[in-house]
């Protein structure tokens, strides 16, 4: 008995012993995906310079990574490679030429439920359906890979950059994409966090649905026709992002519930196409207005220190979204600073304190930093505006200076709109360094 135990152990500690192995794949002579299936939980497999051609998968727990020039080539079809294995990490990957049919999921990478924890970083995709996706899978991390779209394809017919389907703890942190569909694009996904992207010329930069207690964090949305579409979701930590020339609406809250909008920027929202947008691609929002944000039947969120610039709209709210607390933001040389037909007053400050107005006209006699006079955007010429757009010949008529003139002397006539009580004298230091 005591030597069957010492084999044992002995085979047990031999095995434990040995040491990982470095398995190389070259084109023509050492097939990648021969050498993947060769290779052992812990080895590393590189992949030497070359186009390695075919639909490759991942199923041991390894490290797979490229040496300067590997090219994986899908041929046109299907995802180039497959990750099933939990806990494998690729690196380092030169990736292109997948299929392009988005109902198959065809993708650069595709990341399956099974690989709990796996890494996917610095990679370089050239997408034809999707860059990566992450299918229901736990705890992975993708960071600091580039992903572009194929521009030889309509935008609606291109995958997203990133796809997170049901996929909890994930951490998308310093990626670059550009030209796909959608940048990064969040389907009933929770506890995850984005950090630190960049996303460019494409439809939408971020896009969430059904999602819920995520991290969006120091991001930046350039030249998109929408920046960060935050869509049915809730307990969102929207926080330090910026948008710069975003097309139609730098942030978008459509049914967005509990939920921390703060310290973002907005510069430059424009009206119309994004330059160099196909033409009749479907996703082009005809006659919007330049909205830095645009808040819909969005309920009990915390909407502070922003800065919204240079805009058409600085913030439009609808459909109900009247329970939200604003202070600390900074709106700047918006074209119109608030559009809001509200039932109720809205009180826009907060414990004293308020937001900065660019075209504020009230003064600080006991110099606090906050005006002696609150500050309303909106009055019954406004609701008329918004409500026959024609009247607008009328702005500077008579009737509408007499009218405008008897709702600042008489305020029972004032319909319910925004006040803030409290407004802000100043903009804040590091707004004032955003817009120099």
């Amino acid at each position: 008995m005591r030597s069957i135990w010492l084999l044992f152990v002995f085979l047990f500690l031999g095995s434990a012993a040995v040491p990982a192995a470095e398995l190389v794949a070259t084109p023509g002579e050492r097939p990648l995906q021969a050498v993947l299936d060769a290779a052992a939980a812990g080895d590393t497999v590189r992949v030497a310079a070359g186009v390695h051609t075919g639909n490759f998968e991942v199923a041991e727990t390894l490290t797979l990574t490229g040496e300067p020039g590997a090219i994986l080539d899908g041929e046109g079809h299907g995802s180039v490679l497959t990750v099933t294995a939990p806990g494998a990490r690729i690196s380092n990957l030169h990736i292109r030429n997948d299929g392009a049919n988005i109902t198959d999921m065809d993708s650069g990478i595709f990341v399956a439920k099974s690989a709990i924890g796996a890494v996917i970083e610095n990679n370089r995709i050239e997408a034809r359906g999707f860059g990566i996706w992450l299918d229901g899978v736990a705890d992975a991390s993708v960071v600091a890979n580039r992903i572009s779209g194929d521009t030889a394809l309509r935008s609606q017919d291109r995958g997203n950059g990133l796809q997170l389907y049901n996929v909890t703890g994930a951490e998308i942190r310093d990626n670059e994409v550009w030209q796909a569909r959608d940048g990064i694009y969040i389907d009933v996904s929770n506890h995850n966090r984005l950090i630190g992207n960049l996303l460019r010329d494409q439809r939408y930069g971020v896009h969430y649905m059904f999602s819920q207690n995520n991290v969006l964090r120091d991001n930046v949305t350039r030249n998109n026709r929408l920046g960060y579409a935050l869509m049915q979701s809730r307990n969102l930590e929207v926080v330090g992002n910026r948008s710069e020339r975003d097309q139609n609406y730098s942030f978008l809250m459509n049914y967005i519930v509990d939920s921390v909008i703060a310290e973002n920027v907005s510069l430059d929202a424009q009206r119309g196409v994004t330059p160099g947008a196909a033409a009749g691609d479907g996703h082009a929002i005809s006659g919007a207005e330049g909205k830095a944000l645009f808040v819909y039947n969005s309920l009990f969120n915390e909407i502070r220190d922003n800065l919204f610039a240079r805009t058409e709209i600085g913030i439009h709210l609808t459909a109900g979204s009247e329970d939200n607390e604003f202070h600390g933001n900074a709106f700047v040389a918006n074209q119109t600073q608030v559009k809001y037909v509200a039932v109720r007053q809205q009180e826009w400050s907060f414990e004293g304190r308020g937001n900065y107005w660019s075209d504020y006209l009230g003064w600080d006699l006991n110099d606090d930093g906050l005006g002696d006079v609150p500050y309303e955007p909106n009055d019954s010429v406004d609701r008329l505006i918004w409500t026959y757009p024609m009247a607008k010949i009328l702005m500077n008529s008579p009737a509408v200076q007499v009218l405008r003139w008897v709702q600042r002397q008489f305020p029972v006539l004032r319909p319910p709109g925004v006040k803030d009580s409290h407004p802000l004298m100043s903009l804040p230091e590091w707004m004032a360094e955003t817009l120099q």
